[in-house]
């Protein structure tokens, strides 16, 4: 099975993907690491806003929001 590398901002809704890498400033890494945002973890982009800012994924069996610049700086594997 091929697997495709894209910023998790890239998910359409209903993806699902495994977190590759962590990017951005170090406050904004561990602001994903409290969130639950690790690499390895599943994630799932369940809406986006009208506007397509913020973004909502599940993570974990929860739900929570980022803004798109934020999910630009982490990486997840797509299968194919």
């Amino acid at each position: 099975m091929a697997t495709t590398q894209v910023p998790l901002s890239h998910l359409n809704i209903g993806n699902q993907a495994t977190i590759v890498r962590i990017g951005g400033e170090r406050l904004l890494r561990r602001k994903m690491l409290t969130m639950g945002i690790i690499t390895g973890e599943q994630i799932t982009l369940t809406a986006r806003a009208p506007l397509g800012d913020p973004l909502e994924f599940q993570v974990k069996g929860y739900r929570l929001s980022l803004r798109s610049h934020e999910a630009e700086q982490v990486l997840v594997e797509v299968a194919q």
